[in-house]
């Protein structure tokens, strides 16, 4: 299994410490393209389909409703 296939599985899992930089791993494998919005600000983009979220901060960590959401975002295009 490869790291980004890890990945995916731990984010299925819902972990408390997941990461921003693991999520960019994990949706850049997708083929999805981190684009900068305002401030801490993000979007995550491939070809029609856009993924928006705040980045984490101080920390790196992502809040457990920002997990949800990527998941319930991932089901509907059929990714996971």
């Amino acid at each position: 299994m490869s790291k980004t296939e890890k990945l995916i599985v731990r984010l299925l899992l819902q972990p408390k410490d997941f990461t921003y930089s693991e999520l960019k791993t994990i949706l850049t494998f997708w083929g999805y393209e981190e684009v900068q919005g305002s401030g801490s600000r993000g979007c995550f983009r491939c070809k029609t389909h856009k993924i928006k979220l705040h980045k984490p901060h101080p920390g790196n960590l992502l809040k457990q409703y920002q997990i949800g959401l990527i998941i319930d975002e991932l089901k509907k295009e059929g990714l996971i």
